[in-house]
């Protein structure tokens, strides 16, 4: 365990860091930009969080700013919230999602090939979720048919998260169909430019294009690109959504804090002070919002001390979801019906902007982002509470002539 010295020395160096490099007026900016726009700043905001190896103190020893310890991590975490810098929302599957399933999963060679390639800028994005297998993964059906060498892919996703912008995917498909529905998932790493690949934008109500569906017509993926087992792609796929957990918890958390004056400044802007309800409920939101984040910090504590129960991240993540929609919520409430006038929207944006509506919009999210509140809900009550689990009949769907 560091000392709090040596934790209070990384805070005041990453701050100074930050207090230099983070672009100033970064939100004004990117409210409305273009695509290039975003995708410029992004890029390079990216590149100096590498240099300084702020980007990856979660991967080993021997990357850029690797090896840290997760006390260490979320210091850098809090500063980077603190300092309200850009989130790499462009970046997010590359750096969490791609690279630790590759430590983890991955082979030396599968190593070697893509880190190397996401430190130096390659943008990844998710293929797991599709029409009628979001939160009930283990019923899709894109599949993944085995011809020699390689793998030829017919299917589609959808709610893939800036997959418009991805160099590459990560891809679970259905190889097999004996057993259970998760005996039979393949996982692979696919180049979102081999041919038949084609991928949609889907416009949000915000006017935020941030998801996008793919479509496979006879892709083809050599099978070095098969990660773990073929039909093991279930087990991979937990350690994909693993990599999520605590330290983004208390990013956004941490985020939802420091945006608190902004509920503040709002009812000075409406002339709504004096308002009792309105300043008993902001009392009760700014409660709420240091209850999550305490909550946040416990779930770390407990990773840190190696005592993490299954279902402790369901928690924290379902409670960080109700907080934010309450937060967002009063905001809208406070501006009125003018906070209900749609003021455009900040690509790739966190859920606090002040844009009452636009952020109450997306602040549903993460009602169903990483697992739904529903599915939250049942991991609490089974692996938390110890209450018997909702049987289950489990069959592959048939598939369509």
């Amino acid at each position: 365990m560091e000392s709090d010295s040596n934790i209070e020395a990384l805070r005041a160096q990453v701050r100074a860091w930050l207090a230099r490099n983070v672009p100033a007026g970064w939100r004004a900016a990117m409210t409305g930009s273009e695509q290039d726009v975003f995708v410029r700043a992004q890029r390079e905001w990216f590149t100096k969080l590498v240099e300084a190896g702020y980007a990856t103190p979660h991967w080993p020893q021997g990357w850029p700013g690797g090896g840290r310890s997760l006390a260490e991590q979320k210091v850098i975490y809090e500063e980077i919230a603190r300092a309200d810098a850009p989130r790499l929302i462009l970046y997010f599957v590359s750096l969490y999602h791609a690279a630790c399933t590759l430590m983890e999963c991955g082979t030396p060679a599968q190593r070697d090939r893509y880190l190397p390639g996401i430190l130096a800028g390659e943008i990844w994005c998710q293929g797991f979720s599709e029409p009628n297998a979001g939160s009930d993964l283990a019923s899709l059906k894109t599949r993944a048919e085995r011809r020699g060498d390689r793998y030829v892919i017919n299917g589609q996703k959808i709610w893939s998260t800036m997959a418009q912008y991805a160099d590459r995917c990560l891809l679970l498909a259905r190889s097999g169909r004996s057993g259970p529905p998760q005996a039979g998932l393949t996982y692979l790493l696919l180049d979102m430019r081999s041919k038949g690949v084609s991928v949609r934008p889907i416009s949000q109500i915000t006017g935020d294009d941030e998801f996008a569906e793919i479509f496979f017509d006879d892709v083809e993926v050599p099978l070095e690109d098969l990660v773990g087992a073929e039909g093991e792609g279930w087990a991979v796929a937990q350690a994909t959504l693993a990599s999520e957990r605590g330290l983004t918890l208390v990013e956004l958390s941490q985020r939802m804090r420091y945006a608190l004056p902004l509920l503040g400044a709002a009812m000075r802007e409406a002339g709504r002070q004096g308002d009792a309800a309105l300043r008993r409920d902001l009392g009760r939101v700014m409660a709420k919002v240091d209850g999550a984040c305490a909550l946040a910090d416990w779930y770390l504590l407990r990773r840190i001390s190696g005592e993490e129960a299954p279902g402790d991240a369901s928690m924290v993540k379902l409670n960080y979801a109700r907080t934010l929609r309450e937060f967002t919520s009063l905001g809208l409430r406070i501006g009125g019906l003018q906070s209900q006038y749609h003021r455009g929207f900040m690509r790739g944006a966190t859920q606090e902007t002040g844009n009452w509506m636009v952020d109450f919009m997306n602040s549903y999210n993460w009602s169903i982002a990483g697992g739904s509140d529903e599915i939250q809900r049942n991991i609490i009550a089974e692996r938390l509470l110890r209450m018997p689990r909702e049987p289950k009949t489990w069959q592959v769907p048939e598939e369509r002539a």
